[in-house]
């Protein structure tokens, strides 16, 4: 099923991507969007053949690898973070490489790894934080220049660490401190205007999506227009015309395409029951696993992917305030579609060893 999943959402993004990109294309190659299509297509084969090659090597791998891994993304989301390219006051990328996707995979690996391995001591404070201080800061470096990746991040953790048996009072706590945290910084920049220029630029989205005033809610209310559009039952592959209009129709806002082409019961329904199968194949796979280690991957990268896909569509369904979350495995992104495969090759791994019940020598 997850092998099926995958290959379908693979395949409409072949499809949804070549259509959704006719804006980029208009601005950077006078309409040709061919270009746009030989990429994106060579990057899901790539990703899919590391789906095959990962998916054949024992999971438990990966739990020592995550040691070094964390280490390996912290560093490159510091160099990144000052020496990566900018764009709109934020530093997400280095040589074409955004280690923030590289970091996801690693820090729900690591925790997984940490919950398996002190089962008993998460049960105080203290027992969590070798698990606290490395998710304290991947988030931390990743917040200056992609908040909506930090957050997705830091509530994945929590959630798998609830999960593996953490107290909720502690994690309550933790969650309190980091709120605090985020309005003391918000409040530096108002004192201190350009102190942290991505701060404005949380407010702004936040207000515009509460007040819908502000000429930045453009993109949310061609969003809307789309929705419109599509209607219930739409099927007009390539046929959309708010797509021209919106910037980042290929990736960020790639589900407003697909509703305006394909109506909201097959491409807005379809793709949130698409997501749940997936995740709700991942909990059998965390049921039936009698490994720890597995059993908390599994649940972690399926819970990241499937909370970052509705978050997407949140956003491009106008309900939620714009981020910068791309689809998975839809939208269109070279490192995003790569650490997704790289996320169900490990999931599939789980699912083979289960198969043939070589747990007990995973």
């Amino acid at each position: 099923m997850i092998w099926m999943i995958v290959i379908l959402l693979s395949l409409c993004s072949i499809v949804v991507a070549y259509s959704a990109s006719s804006n980029m294309a208009y601005r950077l190659k006078d309409g040709d969007a061919t270009s746009f299509l030989i990429k994106h297509s060579v990057i899901l084969l790539f990703s899919f053949c590391a789906i095959i090659y990962i998916h054949n090597i024992k999971f438990s791998f990966f739990s020592r690898v995550s040691q070094l891994g964390v280490w390996v993304a912290g560093v490159l989301l510091f160099v990144t973070l000052i020496f990566g390219v900018n764009k709109g006051n934020a530093s997400r990328w280095i040589m074409g490489f955004q280690p923030s996707d590289l970091a996801k995979l690693v820090l729900i690996i690591y925790v997984a790894r940490v919950l398996s391995m002190k089962k008993d001591d998460i049960k105080s404070f203290k027992g969590l934080l070798p698990a606290l201080i490395p998710i304290a800061l991947i988030c931390g470096l990743i917040l200056p220049a992609d908040f909506s990746t930090a957050a997705l991040l830091f509530a994945s953790c929590f959630v798998l660490l609830y999960v593996g048996g953490a107290k909720l009072k502690h994690l309550a706590a933790v969650v309190g401190m980091m709120v605090g945290l985020f309005l003391s910084l918000i409040a530096v920049n108002e004192i201190a205007p350009g102190t942290l220029p991505r701060a404005e630029t949380w407010k702004e989205r936040i207000v515009d999506f509460f007040t819908g005033e502000d000429v930045e809610n453009y993109q949310s209310t061609q969003a809307k227009m789309a929705i419109v559009n599509g209607g219930a039952f739409e099927f007009s592959p390539g046929g959309g015309d708010i797509k021209k209009q919106v910037y980042s129709s290929q990736s960020d806002f790639v589900f407003t395409t697909i509703v305006e082409e394909y109506g909201s019961v097959l491409g807005g329904i379809g793709l949130v029951m698409a997501y749940l199968i997936l995740f709700f194949r991942c909990l059998k796979l965390t049921a039936r696993s009698s490994n720890r280690f597995g059993a908390y991957v599994a649940f972690g990268l399926s819970f990241v992917l499937v909370l970052q896909a509705f978050i997407n569509m949140g956003v491009g369904s106008t309900l939620l305030p714009v981020t910068g979350q791309p689809l998975p495995l839809v939208s269109m992104g070279g490192t995003s579609i790569l650490f997704t495969c790289i996320s169900i090759g490990i999931v599939l791994s789980i699912s083979r060893t289960i198969e043939k019940g070589e747990e007990a020598d995973a």
